[in-house]
């Protein structure tokens, strides 16, 4: 399969690495070589294209004629939008994805059919998937940045204050709320009222 990566931090780094050792004829599109040397080993037998992937002459020579699938894993998520419509109204790429952090932009690029990879739809599923657990650690990396994300019973000392209220250590972050239900609340949605017993906190932090 022919794949085409735009974007080398270091999910796309990992990727194309990870793709090219599976036996695809890979390229990533790179916009400095700073990227490369961090985030692609010496084993990477695909080939590299130095640009941005909104410029066509790039995606030419890159080889998106030819490619069965493109994915869009710049920093930026109009970049990554940009790059995908290219893709698909100028290229007619089979199939597309793109990493789109801002969920709202991501749901409607998924109407246009636009395949998009969300980092906080991921987190909330990843997070999801741990809620029964007493405590639980999970990982995510976002661009070249790696999250850990920890679920945990709510502290006797939190009940009956806000989240606002809560002091956070070594670089920690309230995520958000789950409630004996099961329901997740992102911090900045949730309504002000005190916490209760019951309920579960997810932690993030940049690690």
């Amino acid at each position: 399969m022919n794949v085409l990566i735009a974007g080398c931090g270091r999910t796309g780094g990992k990727l194309a690495m990870k793709l090219s050792e599976e036996g695809h004829d890979v390229c990533v599109i790179i916009k400095n070589s700073a990227d490369a040397d961090k985030n692609l080993d010496t084993k990477f037998n695909g080939s590299i294209e130095y640009g941005v992937a909104i410029d066509q002459d790039i995606l030419k020579k890159s080889g998106i004629d030819t490619c069965d699938v493109f994915i869009a894993l710049t920093e930026d998520d109009n970049t990554n939008i940009m790059a995908a419509e290219l893709a698909r109204e100028i290229f007619r790429v089979p199939r597309i994805l793109a990493r789109v952090v801002d969920h709202e932009k991501a749901n409607i690029f998924e109407d246009m059919g636009i395949e998009t990879i969300c980092p906080t739809e991921l987190a909330i599923e990843a997070i999801s998937t741990s809620i029964n657990d007493e405590h639980s650690e999970k990982y995510l990396t976002f661009g070249s940045r790696t999250v850990s994300f920890t679920t945990m019973d709510i502290p006797k000392e939190f009940i009956g204050i806000s989240p606002h209220e809560i002091t956070y250590e070594n670089d920690e972050t309230l995520f958000g709320i789950i409630s004996p239900e099961g329901t997740l609340t992102l911090v900045g949605d949730y309504d002000g009222v005190p916490l209760y017993k019951g309920q579960k906190l997810v932690f993030s932090k940049i690690i």
